[in-house]
């Protein structure tokens, strides 16, 4: 046998079966479909729990996106990935300013479709600045991770969403006193 011939027929089956253009390599990856990208503001107030007697009220701009169009790997056809920014206040013990930046990772629970009730559940990670530090709390700057629970009611555009969240502030031991903040908060707010 000639190494030139095997060598050569070797490539050109190689070629036709990588090739972008090729039948096969165009049957194994199949077009994405992605859920339409979302925005939307919400109204929240919430209250400490730990320790008590932090309260805050804050606005917040979301975008919702198709988990697959952010990060590229499988994951379930229910779930959505958020990005939210929030500015508010402190409004006890003192008016300070609060503001936040998070990314939530948010499942809708399976079946429910959009145009009906639609519960979820999600969790994520943030980071908060607060002008108001309680006892031994250490920074003003702080991380955010948090647990959402919630309903969308109505088709889009403008459905409304209700939903609850527990959260928790602290630096993570960045500083030597590290007294985090613990608080429950009710959101209210509208996909346009």
């Amino acid at each position: 046998m000639d190494l030139k011939r095997v060598t050569l027929g070797a490539a050109l089956i190689a070629t036709c079966l990588l090739v972008p253009g090729s039948s096969r390599a165009a049957a194994a990856k199949p077009t994405p479909t992605y859920e339409p990208t979302r925005a939307g503001l919400a109204f929240s107030c919430g209250v400490s729990y730990g320790p008590p007697g932090v309260d805050f009220c804050l606005l917040t701009g979301i975008v919702l996106f198709d988990y697959d169009r952010v990060w590229w790997h499988r994951a379930p056809e229910s779930l959505r990935f958020r990005v939210e920014y929030s500015l508010g206040a402190i409004v006890e013990p003192e008016n300070r300013v609060m503001t936040s930046a998070n990314m939530i990772a948010q499942f809708y629970y399976p079946g429910t479709s959009a145009g009906r009730v639609r519960p979820y559940l999600g969790g994520g990670i943030g980071v908060i600045y607060t002008d108001y530090k309680v006892e031994g709390q250490g920074l003003k700057f702080n991380f955010n991770p948090l647990i959402t629970f919630g309903v969308e009611f109505g088709p889009d555009p403008g459905a409304l969403f209700l939903e609850g969240r527990l959260n928790h502030y602290s630096n993570a031991g960045l500083d030597e006193e590290n007294t985090g903040v613990d608080s429950l908060q009710l959101m209210l707010g509208r996909y346009f």
